[in-house]
């Protein structure tokens, strides 16, 4: 588990001077400093093992700066970072080293290979820094290169490969030393947006299959709510709001959240638990649908017939959806 409490990031001469005075202001509006600028405003948040947690945010919020803080890429001004509850800020060098090379890996916007290394060699290089015998460390390369559906390229040099192409062999990179936590930073925003969507797709497949706690930084909307169990939205350093997809599609906080969420797919975001009505006055007909199938699973399902569907969770019946409930949703948005 990654738990963050109270991070603060500011770049400037005094950093430490510009904390202390506004750490004790009341103010929550943006505050101005001389030669000072303050990316990462008192944001705390956990992830839970397993969990992908987006941070999505216009250029400038400060989500890119609080990636890097994590593992002091950027060193934070204040707060606690815990990793399996080791204080990342009280690590000293030794330690931190072990903890990028073993317990967590990143994955860049800009790939981040080695250009004179094969394929083979750029996804095996996490391990050779760590000492793993050559044969056992292109072993376990040659499993993560088919992972990421690249075998046959793996006597290529990065040159030869295509931009999607290269950011899956980072990311198998970023596997082969089998972490506990994966942090990307933006990483299929350079991408054409046909490949950005089959990367989205990969991503996916393999957190299906290997569970990693992420965190994903992006400023799409589209892909934070494709990716994210739950979105962390982002603005001036602070968090604005936290919650599943279908939680700020239904309650956004406010008119920053709302405008993000406007255009949201919602027949692919809301859920048949979301949307239903209460059990009483309906009788139930035989026809059933699991509480997390989606709005868009569900309208087939009721074009076939006017009768309700009964919503259950863990085999009992928790809610019934009807078309007067798909509508409501679609004509909130």
């Amino acid at each position: 588990m990654l738990v963050c409490t109270a991070i603060w990031k500011i770049f400037g001469p005094a950093p430490e001077q510009v904390y202390a005075a506004v750490a004790s202001e009341a103010s929550t509006g943006k505050l101005a400093y001389p030669d000072h600028v303050i990316a990462v405003r008192d944001v705390s948040f956990e992830v839970r093992k397993g969990e992908t947690f987006v941070v999505m945010g216009l250029s400038g919020s400060g989500k890119s700066t609080l990636v890097r803080c994590l593992t002091r890429l950027t060193e934070p001004t204040a707060g606690e970072i815990l990793i399996e509850g080791q204080d990342v800020r009280r690590m000293n060098d030794e330690t931190l080293r072990n903890l990028r090379r073993h317990k967590v890996s990143m994955v860049f916007q800009n790939f981040g290979l080695l250009p004179h290394r094969r394929v083979l060699d750029n996804v095996a290089y996490g391990l050779e820094v760590c000492g793993v015998d050559r044969r056992i460390r292109h072993a376990r390369a040659m499993q993560m290169i088919e992972l990421v559906g690249l075998k046959g390229w793996e006597h290529q040099y990065p040159r030869q490969l295509s931009g999607g192409m290269q950011q899956r062999v980072g990311l198998a990179r970023a596997l082969a030393v089998n972490p506990d936590i994966l942090l990307f930073d933006e990483p299929f925003s350079a991408l054409d947006p046909l490949i950005r969507r089959e990367m989205q797709d990969e991503l996916l497949r393999l957190q299906s299959t290997l569970h990693k706690t992420s965190v994903f930084i992006t400023h799409d909307f589209a892909e934070a709510l494709k990716i994210g169990d739950r979105i962390a939205i982002m603005k001036d350093g602070r968090f604005v709001q936290v919650g599943a997809p279908q939680e700020l599609v239904l309650q956004p906080k406010d008119d920053y959240v709302r405008a993000f969420v406007k255009d949201a797919p919602r027949a692919k975001v809301l859920t048949a638990d979301a949307i239903m009505c209460p059990l009483s006055g309906f009788a139930s007909n035989g026809r059933t649908v699991a509480a997390d199938v989606h709005l868009e699973a569900l309208l087939p399902m009721l074009a076939e017939s006017d009768a309700p569907l009964t919503v259950t969770r863990d085999g009992v019946s928790v809610g019934v959806v009807d078309r007067a409930c798909v509508i409501r949703a679609l004509i909130d948005g």
